[in-house]
């Protein structure tokens, strides 16, 4: 009897593992990008934030948007859980969001991270592509 110096994989075997047992490398933990519930756009366009109890709105700009929210950019922050009325101004359409982290500060203001509180993949005018994850 010979000796077996080479295994082979099965033809139905995936990527990176041997007779169906995995690699250490097919388990590795998803990438942020993986995680994400819908993909993001880069795109700056105006936005008006309306807060309870302030007349006049804040004006500021996306950074990125997404089916589900975006990152948009102030020129104040707002604490994460915050909830505020954010209008497109071109639609003139309105939606209520939630800051889901806290925000980070650059050059242009207050980078603040934003989540729809309930579905409005059209706010942004956009059209996406559904999530392949």
């Amino acid at each position: 009897m010979k000796p077996i110096s080479h295994v082979k994989p099965s033809l139905y075997a995936k990527p990176g593992s041997i007779s169906g047992v995995h690699s250490a490398l097919t388990t590795r933990q998803p990438t942020a990008e993986q995680r994400r519930r819908a993909q993001r756009v880069l795109l700056r366009m105006p936005v008006l934030v309306h807060v309870a109890k302030n007349p006049k709105p804040i004006e500021g700009f996306t950074h990125t948007v997404s089916a589900t929210g975006g990152m948009i950019i102030l020129p104040e922050g707002f604490a994460q859980g915050s909830k505020f009325t954010l209008e497109n101004p071109k639609t003139q359409q309105r939606v209520e969001v939630s800051v889901v982290r806290s925000p980070q500060m650059n050059q242009e203001g207050s980078l603040i991270p934003v989540e729809f509180l309930s579905p409005a993949p059209l706010f942004w005018n956009i059209v996406f592509p559904p999530n392949i994850n």
